[in-house]
């Protein structure tokens, strides 16, 4: 998985470095995560990686376009390395999961303005509120 992480890297004109490689697997394997959770993530496999490393690694990956920054209203800015494609999120108002949703018809933009006001619209950013399965069961268990 490594050399598909240097690869998309290199795609992108990003010098291939320790921190830059633990970030992308730290998200590919745990998506919608926050700074804080990628920091201590990538921190478990070099120890010695600043926050300050991590937090300029991620505006890079954002920049760059390998990495998308989510920040549903009221909720901690999250990470995810699923780009490319226009998928929508939900979020449990009770714990704050999010999870991945398809586009509903498959092309970006999902959804059509009822009025572009001239705009060449190239992305719908749809988030869904509901309760997990979690917290629903345990809304039932009280």
């Amino acid at each position: 998985m490594t050399s598909d992480f240097e690869a998309q890297l290199r795609s992108v004109s990003l010098r291939v470095t320790r921190p830059r490689l633990a970030v992308l697997a730290a998200l590919h394997d745990n998506p919608h995560v926050d700074t804080e959770a990628v920091i201590a993530l990538v921190r478990k496999a070099h120890p010695a990686v600043s926050h300050q490393a991590v937090y300029d690694v991620l505006r890079a990956l954002t920049d760059a376009g390998l990495v998308r920054r989510i920040q549903p209203a009221g909720a901690t800015a999250r990470y995810e390395s699923r780009v490319g494609d226009n998928h929508h999120h939900v979020v449990c108002r009770s714990c704050g999961a999010i999870a991945d949703v398809d586009c509903a018809i498959g092309d970006a933009p999902c959804l059509t303005a009822s009025d572009d006001h001239g705009y060449a619209i190239d992305e719908a950013e749809v988030v869904f509120w509901g309760t997990c399965p979690d917290c629903s069961a345990g809304r039932i268990a009280h």
